[in-house]
């Protein structure tokens, strides 16, 4: 059964750079950074105002805010936005704040940190730890791609690329402009380049000369584009998980798969040694049987949780996720078991289900975007805003007939490189057919920078974001970059591993930096 394109609610939460499904966002460019006749001033006068955060179950003891910000920083007089922000205060003596990103992107910070904050509670004894929605996100003016009013047939898989090329671009632009109706103003100049522009106010509202930032995965590609365009403004940047610069979506898409591939057999080898596991006791067959399942998914999709059919890709993408950590094997462990021998798809969409409530958000001629409540935030969100966002940075735009003439050269890379996660993957040669081309700045701007030293962590096991991104962007960025190796597995590792989160905190809270090259492994954190 075909899976629907772009416009239902998608319940697949996109946490990594190129983590891709078959929703496809409009998007455009994002406003130049230089050369803009422009007057900030006011934007840079205010200062944030703390209080309650508003919602349940959240800590007593975190509070939220917010910073106005320009919809367009070439005309800022055209309309604003406001971001939301949330903080737990310094307890120490304050020095400062230090900013965090948790990836993406179209991940929303303060929902991350109401359930992870306590990780960072080191970083009080000088800071206040703040984190934020950025725009198009969470509570700050959120995209979408509608509530499924205007579905488009499309199989996850890839294979109706495969039958009928031309028409599935066709559906995609149509898709495209159903999710430009559902984003409203915002659309337009939603991307990287502008959400460093939003990092530098939040900066002066929060009353710091210099941004201390720590950015994952995708937050790295952001602390590296602020980096870039505000050098004077830098002071401690730790970038963990380092998303590549220079790739186009078509080559990380393969990169990801390869990742997830790895991380699945590990699994896998760790599942077969348990009696309880599903797939049984031999690896090899084990690895077969995983795609059996898949296969018989997508043939026969069984009712999900959320009334909608639960296809193979859909347990592909909740696999992924769950592949971020393995603290998470025992969960995906048991969930697997569950689909397998009830059937039961409630446990195993936990891992990809994500946004609190299945809205969309016509388009509107308000240009002034105020903070959305929590319950509004609609429920694609994150995979609509992981499309914008990616779109709006990569300048590739293929046209149709390159497309379909390196399909078949695609589906072979992207099969090599899984054959479980690649198909699933393919989709994002797609992702940003027919948009406005996106900004240039990033891959030809963002390098040879002239900051003060940065901490770049990376993870030799990471799914995600390969380790070889870390040396890449290293180089790239040049002189300021220090290399921290961290011979692990999983996606960053400052919540990991003990090693990077004593030197990235030593780091932030007085200036030490571990030496180019140096390295943490499972031998470091033994206590």
């Amino acid at each position: 059964m075909p899976a629907k394109l772009s416009t239902r609610p998608m319940l697949r939460r996109c946490a990594v750079t190129g983590a891709v499904g078959v929703v496809l966002l409009g998007t455009g460019l994002p406003t130049a950074t230089r050369n803009a006749e422009t007057d900030l001033t006011r934007f840079y006068k205010q200062k944030v105002t703390w209080g309650k955060c508003p919602g349940e179950g959240l800590p007593k003891d975190l509070q939220c805010g917010k910073v106005t910000v320009p919809l367009d920083y070439a005309h800022p007089k055209a309309g604003t936005l406001d971001l939301a922000l949330a903080r737990y205060r310094a307890t120490g003596d304050k020095r400062g704040s230090v900013l965090l990103n948790f990836g993406g992107p179209g991940g929303a910070g303060i929902p991350e940190f109401a359930v992870g904050g306590k990780d960072f509670m080191e970083l009080t004894d000088g800071y206040d730890i703040v984190t934020f929605d950025p725009r198009g996100v969470g509570r700050s003016s959120p995209v979408s791609c509608g509530d499924g009013e205007e579905n488009v047939d499309l199989s996850d898989d890839g294979t109706d690329l495969g039958r009928d090329p031309q028409t599935v671009l066709e559906h995609v632009k149509q898709a495209a402009d159903a999710c430009a109706r559902h984003s409203g103003p915002v659309l337009p100049h939603i991307g990287t380049v502008n959400a460093a522009r939003d990092m530098d106010v939040m900066r002066q509202a929060l009353g710091d000369k210099k941004l201390n930032y720590l950015g994952f995965s995708y937050g790295t590609r952001l602390g590296a584009v602020y980096a870039a365009q505000f050098p004077e403004k830098v002071g401690r940047l730790v970038l963990d998980g380092v998303d590549t610069l220079t790739e186009p979506l078509t080559e990380q898409g393969v990169a990801g798969a390869q990742g997830q591939q790895k991380a699945l057999e590990e699994f896998i080898n760790w599942c077969v040694k348990d009696i309880a596991c599903p797939f049984g006791q031999d690896p090899r067959e084990a690895r077969k049987q995983v795609v059996r399942l898949i296969d018989s998914l997508d043939e026969d999709p069984v009712p999900s949780a959320f009334g909608e059919p639960f296809t193979g890709q859909d347990l592909v993408g909740a696999i992924g996720q769950a592949l971020y950590s393995e603290e998470l094997w025992p969960s995906l462990e048991r969930a697997l078991a569950s689909l397998v021998e009830d059937g039961d798809t409630h446990a195993v969409e936990t891992f990809a289900s994500g946004g609190a409530a299945a809205t969309g958000r016509e388009e509107t001629e308000d240009p002034d975007g105020g903070l959305v409540d929590e319950e509004d935030i609609p429920l694609d969100n994150a995979p609509a805003a992981l499309m914008a966002i990616n779109c709006a940075d990569d300048p590739d735009r293929p046209p149709a007939q390159r497309i379909i003439g390196d399909l078949d050269r695609l589906r072979t890379e992207y099969e090599q490189a899984s054959p479980v996660f690649g198909p699933y993957r393919l989709t994002g040669v797609l992702m940003c057919y027919g948009r406005p081309k996106g900004t240039d700045y990033i891959r030809d701007e963002v390098k040879d920078l002239h900051t003060p030293k940065m901490l770049l962590v990376g993870t030799r096991g990471d799914p995600a974001t390969p380790y070889r991104w870390t040396v890449e962007t290293a180089k790239r960025l040049g002189s300021p970059a220090v290399v921290l190796d961290n011979r692990s597995s999983g996606h960053t590792g400052y919540a990991s591993s003990k090693c990077v989160h004593r030197k990235v905190d030593a780091f932030l809270l007085y200036g030490t930096l571990p030496a180019d090259g140096s390295s943490c492994g499972p031998e470091d954190d033994r206590e």
